[in-house]
């Protein structure tokens, strides 16, 4: 029973998320690489030995991999799945053949399959969001305060009870959600909030502290706070459904919000501002997957809105192995009026595999911290 159970509550929905978001970076890949006439050889979801597939007319094998951590589109010419061309093969293509391979493709062709990625990444986040915005709608609470703490960050910058914030830094605040996302994401900042209070603007400032909460299934995570507590009144909550057009423009902000709070958050632990502990890898995933699955499908669809966008943006860093590397060779090219060389190809591929690699080793050992596996361990030894 707690095999089964752990089958379906973590493994299932981890699978599904990822999956799911891995389909949609690939076939974004794939359809452009189409467009432009390339040959697919393989599609992949997963990687290392093939579980099920088959070939279509066109020659492409579609295929599911027995590790299901990511996929991939290989290409004619291709090495390995990361696009990396095979010389001695591109060299041996009959020249009948070299104008439907990617390597010798325009620049621009090139480009736009490699970039169409991470747009697919995005595009699938702004379709779930606006199916939220639109079907499911989205609860509003109005941005009316109802306490303040004593001793907390608000208190000392003059909120009251019953003041209505009104905006920060400029942004207009909407609802109560919108003020605690960006104070949970601004710790240590000063923020310039306007409330009304008695029919009047009142400008303030308050820094907002970093602490540690704990979510309904137990994770800790360090957000910023202030130190106040919404309205309940029954004037001040609205659910609200929003037309096509209106759910897609707040699916894109939807998307622009978690885009920019990662730089943020980037940003702060390249200060100091924040630790890099709460990044997380496939086993933090999982973990969110199966707590998130608990609450129903909507949710999990949300969870890989957000995962997506996360990803997406991910492989847009320019490093090589990831499609924001392969954009950066072709900026260099596109300046330079010719490719980089093959050397200097190979030697940032390995920088990059190194990069990629290290980047997973550092998560995932997050990962086993935040589970106490380490704990555990230190204590079976110890």
């Amino acid at each position: 029973m707690d095999f089964l159970s752990g089958l379906f509550g973590y493994v299932v929905p981890f699978v599904f998320v990822l999956s799911l978001v891995v389909f949609i970076h690939e076939m974004g890949h794939f359809l452009v690489a189409r467009w432009f006439g390339i040959i697919v050889e393989q599609f992949s979801i997963g990687f290392g030995r093939e579980v099920a597939g088959w070939t279509d007319k066109n020659g492409t094998r579609w295929k599911v991999g027995w590790l299901p951590l990511g996929g991939y589109v290989k290409f004619l010419g291709d090495e390995s799945a990361a696009s990396t061309p095979d010389r001695a093969a591109l060299e041996k293509l009959p020249e009948d053949v070299r104008g439907d391979c990617f390597q010798f493709k325009p620049l621009h062709a090139r480009a736009a399959v490699v970039a169409a990625g991470p747009v697919a990444n995005f595009i699938l986040a702004i379709i779930i969001f606006a199916f939220m915005y639109s079907v499911v709608g989205q609860t509003i609470t109005a941005p009316r305060i109802d306490k303040v703490l004593a001793d907390g960050p608000a208190a000392a910058a003059g909120f009251e009870p019953g003041d209505l914030i009104v905006s920060i830094q400029g942004s207009e605040i909407v609802s109560f959600n919108d003020m605690q996302r960006i104070v949970s994401t601004s710790p240590e900042r000063e923020l310039d909030v306007v409330v009304e209070r008695d029919g009047a603007l009142v400008d303030l400032v308050v820094v907002p502290e970093l602490k540690e909460i704990t979510d309904r299934f137990g994770n800790t995570q360090m957000v910023g706070m202030i130190g106040l507590s919404r309205s309940n009144a029954a004037d001040d909550l609205v659910t609200v459904r929003y037309n096509p057009a209106v759910a897609v423009w707040k699916g894109v902000e939807e998307t622009g919000f978690i885009i920019s709070t990662t730089f943020s958050y980037l940003g702060d632990i390249i200060v100091g501002r924040q630790n890099a502990d709460q990044l997380g890898g496939p086993l933090r995933i999982a973990q969110v997957s199966g707590q998130v699955a608990t609450l129903g499908l909507l949710a999990l669809l949300n969870l890989a809105a957000i995962l997506s966008v996360s990803i997406g943006l991910l492989n847009l860093f320019p490093i090589p192995m990831l499609d924001g590397g392969h954009l950066l060779y072709y900026a260099v090219e596109a300046v330079r009026g010719e490719p980089l060389g093959e050397k200097a190809q190979e030697y940032g591929f390995r920088i990059g595999l190194a990069a990629v690699l290290s980047l997973m080793l550092f998560a995932t050992w997050n990962d086993l911290v935040h589970l106490r596996v380490v704990e555990y361990i230190g204590s079976v030894f110890s």
